[in-house]
């Protein structure tokens, strides 16, 4: 083995660090899978852990055992750590770590910038219908569910990667719900506050809009649990309201919920209930530090090294703007999401859940259904996300699009990105999957010919926004999706 100190291998140290930590790593990670007194969910919850330590002990990671940082100090002067610990500074007084250039982006200004009017608004939501397009649309429209826990403009980020655009292009009438990131007052919002004054209300405004008995439906995320909730809710009250339903990398079914899932427990549900169930926030800022730790190597530690080692300020990225703008939670809603969901897996039992007053089957969503996910998502796992084709009630479609949680979502089809898999519904994932067949390019031409065949003849489309009974509040995106979380 050469020695560093005699000149053979100046970086022959660094290299002996890195095996070492990944000779400890091993011994570590084969510790843990041989615990005979630990059962498979302790092993991954000891393994989730582990790999947060290890991750942050890499040698990469560190100021003295990282051989390009100190090449650059040393061929700066000292310039590159000066700015690194400016760069620091600025993140610890944000409480959070810079992932993209925060000034090259304003919303409304260079993201959001579809042209339409907030046309309804309640303490929860604003309710945003954009201006068509073209010269006719489709008779439905298109109301769109984003997650409450994000916000609304990763479907409307700029022009060349907007869904919505690009559904406002293909002749649909599209309104959108504008979650309000809550404040200290919307502390005591429940879960069927969300249904029913979020989606329900939504839904109600639009058709009364459109003058049409029935709506297309469009969920993503947490969005689509919402929506699917809203819609069993109102198949309870022998209501139908959609016309057919879209649900994005949506999870109904909590039985494999990947890492996420590793986090709770009845204890820590208990915990939250007891501090913020009965009122209170859940802040956005620990959401975000939830989400980054499933990806550390991509979402922490790159920003450390290059940020605040290497004194190299974050490059402006449209979808790390918005990762970074978090979003406040109501506790009530929060924790009753948690219960119901990922500890008690109730929402996929017809009648497990009481909703707005009425018992929930999502079997009773009787309606033409379009399922999508992500190959590599880390957050709803894509066989989780195939699950929901044996809940609903109506004929369903399985698309499985390449990539992760959010990059395979937002695949325009002019980046010529990526590919996506389709098959006949099977009765399960893996069978699914042996006979699926992968067609190049993004899944949204898909998915707006599938819509098409279900938002009603084509009309003329609507000169202006609203109606008499709901007119033009302000212009989009609105002044919901501009607060910043607490």
């Amino acid at each position: 083995m050469n020695d560093p100190q005699n000149g053979a291998d100046p970086f022959g140290w660094f290299a002996q660090l890195a095996l070492g930590h990944q000779h400890f790593a091993t011994l570590m990670r084969s510790t843990i899978d041989a615990a005979p007194l630990l059962d498979e969910r302790s092993k991954a919850q000891w393994g989730f852990a582990l790999r947060q330590v290890l991750d942050a002990m890499s040698p990469k990671n560190g100021l003295a055992t990282n051989p390009e940082v100190l090449q650059l100090a040393l061929e700066s002067g000292g310039a590159s750590l000066v700015e690194g610990a400016r760069l620091f500074l600025g993140d610890l007084a944000k409480g959070r770590i810079s992932m993209s250039d925060d000034q090259a982006f304003e919303v409304g200004r260079n993201l959001a910038t579809t042209p339409g009017s907030v046309v309804f608004e309640n303490e929860l939501i604003q309710l945003i219908q954009y201006a068509p397009s073209t010269a006719r649309v489709h008779k439905r429209p298109l109301v769109i569910v984003p997650p409450c826990i994000n916000k609304f403009y990763i479907l409307d980020l700029q022009p060349e990667n907007s869904l919505v655009a690009h559904a406002v292009a293909a002749g649909h009438t599209v309104f959108l719900l504008s979650w309000r990131n809550v404040g200290k007052a919307q502390g005591q919002l429940t879960w069927d506050d969300y249904v029913e004054q979020g989606v329900l209300q939504a839904l109600s405004v639009a058709r009364r809009i459109r003058r049409c008995d029935k709506v297309d439906t469009l969920g993503f995320c947490v969005g689509g649990t919402l929506l699917a909730s809203a819609l069993a809710v109102a198949a309870a009250r022998g209501e139908q309201p959609a016309a057919s339903v879209t649900l994005l990398t949506t999870m109904l079914d909590f039985a494999e919920t990947g890492e996420l899932g590793l986090m709770v427990d009845e204890a820590s549900v208990a915990a939250r209930e007891a501090s913020i169930g009965r009122g209170g926030l859940l802040h956005g800022r620990e959401l975000a530090q939830v989400f980054a730790a499933l990806r550390a190597n991509d979402l922490i530690w790159p920003y450390v090294v290059n940020g605040y080692l290497k004194g190299q300020a974050p490059r402006a990225f449209d979808l790390l703007f918005w990762n970074g703008d978090d979003t406040n939670l109501p506790g009530p809603m929060y924790c009753w999401y948690l219960r119901n969901t990922y500890l008690e897996n109730r929402l996929r039992e017809p009648g497990g859940t009481v909703q707005c007053g009425v018992p929930v089957d999502l079997s009773r969503i009787e309606v033409p259904a379009f399922v999508y996910a992500s190959r590599e998502d880390h957050i709803v796992p894509w066989q989780t996300a195939y699950a929901s084709t044996r809940l609903l009630g109506g004929q369903t479609r399985f698309v499985l699009g390449a990539s992760g949680h959010i990059a395979g979502v937002i695949n325009p089809p002019a980046k010529r990105k990526r590919n996506y898999w389709t098959a006949d519904v099977a009765p399960d994932a893996q069978a699914w999957l042996d006979g699926a067949q992968s067609v190049d390019g993004s899944w949204w031409p898909a998915w707006t010919e599938w819509l098409g065949a279900h938002a009603g003849a084509m009309v003329a489309a609507p000169r202006q926004v609203g109606n008499a009974e709901f007119t033009a509040i302000e212009p989009a995106p609105g002044r919901y999706v501009k607060e910043r979380a607490e």
